[in-house]
């Protein structure tokens, strides 16, 4: 059963293989979400700062009828916030807006502010500075966990020259057609989690005549065969949403693609155009 299978991070924390993603669900409709999700058997939420739903998120975690050791909680240190103080300070605020006495992790959403999101200024030593602060929540117990999002290669050498507590994952952008098979190699050997978001790429995959005959195959859905593509690939899997019938479906991963199979899926043409979803990064207005 997917929800019982886990990950074990770098330092033992145990997190499950399958999350819900909550970007783009609002506020007011976060906790009822998350209730359904958890009710269906996912034990794993990723919230963000900039996703203004902390507080729904929370809601949900405190309603849901599990104990809270039971779900992992994700949230993430706005991209915006590039001082010791300012992401010191967030976290606070992100636990008392939460009203949670921890996350199981926190990680930092881009190494860039979203207006500059991959620009030449690349915010090294503003990192080190946000990740000194992490590293603070994580020895005082606010933070079970600790990590970094949307980190190319060169953004995580800068962080393992300096840190004293080696990122445990990198959130990043991971899908069929989109696979960064470098950067995942550098994390493996780094022993850093890739954690998969948008696996199905923004929905782009569901029209995509190729993988709709590969599902065929299978005798499965399009959502199904993507997630299972990144599990397969060793990584975390994060898809994003608020409907019960897509959690349901997403979560129906008892089978298991061939070695031949995944050769032709990463070899598949580029998909990186998201149509509404190409106006990345996704909180700038750039």
């Amino acid at each position: 059963m997917i929800f019982e299978e886990t990950y074990s991070l770098s330092n033992g924390v145990k997190i499950p293989k399958l999350g819900l993603g909550t970007w783009f669900i609002p506020d007011d409709q976060a906790a009822e979400a998350v209730r359904q999700a958890v009710e269906l058997g996912y034990r794993h939420m990723d919230t963000a700062q900039a996703y203004e739903n902390e507080a729904g998120v929370a809601a949900g975690v405190k309603s849901c009828g599990i104990e809270r050791e039971k779900l992992f909680v994700t949230s993430k240190v706005a991209a915006e916030h590039k001082t010791y103080e300012t992401a010191a300070s967030s976290i606070d605020e992100t636990l008392s807006r939460m009203g949670l006495d921890y996350l199981d992790m926190m990680i930092i959403h881009s190494p860039q502010p979203w207006n500059e999101f991959r620009d030449e200024k690349r915010y090294y030593e503003e990192n080190k500075a946000v990740w000194r602060a992490l590293e603070d929540g994580y020895r005082a117990g606010k933070l079970k966990a600790i990590g970094v999002s949307n980190f190319l290669v060169d953004d995580l050498e800068s962080l393992l020259a300096d840190c004293t507590v080696k990122p445990m994952v990198n959130q990043i952008l991971a899908h069929i057609g989109n696979t960064p098979e470098e950067l995942m190699a550098f994390c493996e050997k780094n022993d850093i989690l890739v954690e998969a978001y948008a696996p199905i790429a923004h929905g782009v995959a569901l029209w995509n005549r190729e993988l709709v005959a590969i599902a065929e195959k299978y005798g499965i859905t399009v959502p199904q065969l993507c997630i299972k593509y990144v599990l397969q690939l060793g990584t975390f899997a994060l898809p994003k949403t608020a409907t019960p019938a897509h959690m349901v479906d997403n979560a129906k991963l008892d089978f298991t693609v061939t070695d031949e199979d995944i050769g032709i899926l990463k070899r598949l043409s580029d998909m990186k155009d998201y149509g509404e979803f190409s106006f990345f990064p996704v909180f700038s207005g750039k």
